[in-house]
């Protein structure tokens, strides 16, 4: 399932999946500040993509809360796992702390020339975030990057459950009237 806008020659996708599978260049691990893995959207992609991704992430922490760190992807399909502290070791979020999390992926990957990037919805898992005051803040924080002079080409939300797909899918549609 799969729904998409277009802006210009960019596109923001929002796609019912599994992030692990993303064929973009980057997909955002929805992190804790001290970069350890555990589960729901890290722990698939520890499993699926190696500790190696783990190990080499942790060597970056502790950071603030908010800002991101790049690694490698592993056995991933994806070159770059960005890990987005969007909480503290407490695993409590809130929207300033997603949107200060989705604007530090977004400049890590253009700072890193990347031009597709794949975000899960971050703060929503663990964190208790519900899913529409997420979808508001990360689709706006991404199209207001692509109307930007923006190197990123793509922008895919990818995600695990229909509630979470529904609640991204309606914030988009309600930026293109």
């Amino acid at each position: 399932m799969k729904a998409e806008m277009k802006l210009g020659s960019k596109t923001i996708d929002i796609i019912k999946g599994d992030i692990t599978e993303s064929d973009c260049e980057a997909i955002v691990n929805a992190a804790n500040n001290h970069f350890w893995m555990g589960g729901g959207v890290a722990g698939a992609i520890k499993r699926k993509g190696g500790i190696e991704i783990e190990r080499e992430a942790m060597e970056q922490g502790p950071r603030p809360v908010g800002e991101a760190v790049l690694t490698r992807a592993g056995s991933l399909r994806s070159r770059f796992v960005i890990h987005a502290a969007v909480m503290g070791q407490d695993l409590q979020t809130d929207g300033d702390k997603i949107r200060a999390a989705t604007r530090s992926s977004l400049a890590l990957a253009e700072l890193n020339g990347i031009n597709s990037i794949a975000f899960p919805a971050l703060g929503t898992g663990v964190g208790g975030f519900p899913f529409g005051e997420a979808a508001r803040i990360m689709v706006h924080e991404a199209a207001s990057l692509l109307k930007s002079s923006s190197t990123l080409a793509r922008i895919a939300f990818v995600l695990f459950d229909q509630a979470g797909f529904d609640a991204f899918k309606k914030e988009v549609f309600e930026l293109k009237s």
